[in-house]
């Protein structure tokens, strides 16, 4: 008798090992890591967006220096970032389309105004060959090629989540498991094509 409930128990041990291995292998944790990749890509998009807000101060004071008739792309610049700046976002967004499209459109009018900052700095060679507005152009220039590539991971990792979720057998564990789980938004080209760094070196 004992021999036999320790051999059910036995049979049982090794058909749920074998159920959770089959299940695993079947893609039932897919949405969640996927889910995590998204979260992380996006931590990632916001910490460049921030590396480039810090740098901005600097930015305009340098140029202010050789380029005081400039004022009104310099305050340009400064409302955009505070505008940026001021849009509070975390992972909690990424359930929000039209916060994520607000966050987005006040980064790509930040854009805009750097890019404008950047032409009206051509106008001043002693600007142009100061160390700390090569130092800082160098820094920008990084940071935005940074943010390109954070904004392409962030959309390729919210495309394979959404795909995931939509197709066979995600779509089976999504209705099961996950269905708490949204579709998440992603970036999108706007009118003024925030997604192209501006242009920053002057060779």
């Amino acid at each position: 008798m004992q021999a036999q409930q320790g051999f059910r128990s036995s049979c049982r041990f090794a058909v749920l090992a074998l159920l959770a291995t089959l299940l695993a292998g079947c893609g039932i944790n897919n949405i969640p890591t996927y889910d995590e990749q998204v979260k992380a890509n996006w931590a990632q998009v916001q910490n460049q967006y921030q590396r480039r807000a810090d740098l901005i101060p600097n930015l305009v004071e340098t140029v202010k220096g050789y380029a005081r008739q400039e004022q009104e792309t310099l305050t340009a610049v400064v409302e955009a970032r505070a505008k940026a700046t001021s849009i509070q976002v975390d992972a909690s967004t990424l359930d929000n389309p039209e916060k994520l499209k607000q966050y987005q459109e006040a980064q790509g009018q930040l854009t805009g105004a750097l890019s404008r900052l950047m032409v009206v700095s051509e106008r001043y060679p002693d600007l142009k060959s100061n160390q700390n507005f090569l130092a800082l152009q160098s820094q920008l220039e990084g940071t935005e090629n940074r943010i390109s590539v954070a904004r392409r991971d962030f959309i390729l990792s919210v495309e394979k989540y959404n795909t995931e979720i939509r197709t066979f057998p995600g779509r089976l564990w999504h209705s099961l498991m996950y269905s708490n789980l949204p579709l998440r938004p992603t970036f999108e080209a706007t009118a003024q094509d925030a997604e192209k760094a501006p242009q920053v070196k002057f060779q």
